[in-house]
């Protein structure tokens, strides 16, 4: 199917979408490699390998094999409905412009990503939790290589945040799809923003971001809104803090 690049969705149902409800006790998947085929340019259409729509209230998802997309704002996990338990046994990969590795948009209790996730294209973020609300995440690794791709960037509340390796960005600036408007960031390994409160994060390995002129941590909203953070085993102080 080809989707044409002045698509509209307005009149069809999005993710979001008031609508029936399903009550899923559990989803399997195996291996998934998918190209949402979406124009370059395109804001208002998204794709993925796996999406868990609004009013679905699932116990438990499980990828037992990798999951992987190829195109355009093409999300590999993305959930917008009520999620007890995701676990993501194995690799979670995009190669798209703004391929986000797992969005979150709804309510998620437990998030474990066993295997490496990583996003190749520009303004492919890492995981970004912008609406919603999420109680844990851990995470093997997060790496990201395109300009704009953020590595991890909150603006809601969230309880826990834990990665076992490291947080890496290797692109600069560029453009990302932000909620259907794209948009120009820079890639930081990890970003605060207004709106952000916490429990902790913690990363065991190093917070790094390779482009040039770019920092690694970007806390438009005060490092102090999450109670604890700690990088590479060390607490993480913010010397410009008057508190």
């Amino acid at each position: 199917m080809t989707v044409p690049a002045n698509a509209d969705p307005q009149g069809g149902p999005a993710p979001s979408s008031p609508g029936g409800t399903i009550d899923l006790k559990l989803l399997t998947t195996g291996e998934i490699h998918t190209n949402g085929s979406i124009p370059a340019g395109v804001g208002n259409l998204i794709a993925g390998g796996i999406f868990v729509g609004s009013g679905v209230k699932a116990q438990q998802v499980v990828n037992n094999g990798p999951v992987t997309t190829y195109g355009t704002n093409d999300m590999v996990l993305d959930n917008w409905g009520n999620v007890r338990f995701w676990l993501a046994g194995q690799s979670v990969v995009s190669h798209g412009t703004s391929g986000i590795g797992f969005v979150n948009f709804g309510e998620l209790q437990t998030l474990i990503i066993q295997g490496d996730l990583a996003t190749y294209g520009e303004g492919a973020r890492g995981f970004n939790l912008y609406d919603g609300t999420l109680a844990y995440a851990e995470f093997k690794s997060i790496t990201t290589h395109g300009d704009g791709s953020i590595g991890i960037q909150t603006s809601k509340p969230f309880g826990n945040i834990f990665v076992l390796e490291d947080v890496i960005t290797k692109g600069g600036r560029g453009n990302s799809l932000v909620r259907g408007v794209v948009v120009q960031l820079d890639a930081h390994a990890l970003s605060l923003k207004p709106g952000t409160s916490g429990k902790e994060i913690i990363v065991l390995g190093q917070v790094e971001a390779q482009g040039e002129e770019i920092t690694a941590l970007d806390f438009a909203a005060p490092a102090s809104t999450v109670e604890f953070i700690a990088i590479g085993g060390q607490q993480y102080v913010d010397e410009s803090s008057t508190e």
